[in-house]
């Protein structure tokens, strides 16, 4: 999926099963990765570090949850597996059942 970064701005944000989350007002991007991180309902300009981990903790998006952008972003609701980014799983049917173990 490729998307210009000025696009994404404004953008309406629905999960696949049709919530409304909001619209795009900021990107979290990771300059060492050079990737997108997460994307956020409200503005980052805060006060404190408290407010800007609460805005990305209760307002924001993971971008690995993005599974469609066109005019909105779809994102994939429920709960995302905590895989290493650099780790592949050694087979699916251990990846599930461990992600099954920890529920």
């Amino acid at each position: 999926m490729t998307v210009r970064l000025s696009k994404l701005f404004g953008m309406d944000i629905y999960t696949d099963s049709a919530e409304y989350k909001g619209k795009v007002f900021d990107l979290v991007i990771n300059l060492e990765k050079g990737r997108i991180e997460t994307i956020t309902t409200e503005p980052l300009k805060v006060k404190s570090k408290q407010e800007a981990k609460k805005i990305i903790k209760e307002k924001s998006v993971p971008y690995k949850n993005i599974k469609s952008a066109k005019d909105i972003l779809i994102v994939k609701t429920g709960r995302v597996a905590d895989v290493e980014e650099n780790e592949e799983p050694k087979s699916q049917k251990s990846y599930y059942s461990s992600f099954i173990r920890r529920r």
